[in-house]
């Protein structure tokens, strides 16, 4: 990431308090971090890697 592409941080619109996910897009990157803990370093993922997840979480994929 460039110094002038700084992250525009998204959180659903179900977040409530501050214990949330939040996603950004720089680049070709999506990036995720704890809503609780923003210095620590976003997690960084390609979009084939991002569109995969949604698609597991759509198809609940993740459901314990």
């Amino acid at each position: 990431m460039s110094q002038d592409e700084s992250p525009q941080w998204r959180r659903s619109s179900r977040c409530s308090g501050s214990t949330c996910v939040e996603v950004a897009r720089v680049g070709g990157r999506y990036l995720i971090r704890d809503s609780k803990n923003p210095e620590v370093p976003a997690h960084s993922f390609t979009e084939e890697e991002w569109v995969a997840f949604v698609a597991g979480v759509k198809a609940d994929e993740f459901v314990f």
